[in-house]
């Protein structure tokens, strides 16, 4: 019953960091905090699904987190690369 609410108490906190990066992505100095923040939001809902995946007692949504982990690194990747040199090939 005890590991019920541990598990809730750290999906809330995660949901909380989601939205302070959320306000991190809106108020960002540089278009380079704005894609750190967007990649962290990233890693943030992959460690959300896999623990509602746990919570739920579901594995299907560990794949479903690792395929949106390997998503979120490529296309962070790709930003960057047309951020900085403004074209991606």
């Amino acid at each position: 019953m005890v590991i019920e609410w541990v598990l809730l108490g750290a999906g809330i906190a995660i949901l909380v960091g989601i939205f302070m990066l959320l306000s991190r992505v809106y108020l960002g100095p540089t278009v380079f905090d704005r894609i750190l923040a967007t990649n962290a939001m990233g890693t943030k809902t992959v460690i959300f699904l896999a623990l509602l995946g746990f919570i739920s007692k579901r594995p299907e949504f560990l794949d479903t987190a690792l395929a949106y982990a390997i998503i979120n690194f490529v296309s962070t990747i790709a930003i960057l690369k047309f951020v900085e040199f403004k074209k991606i090939g």
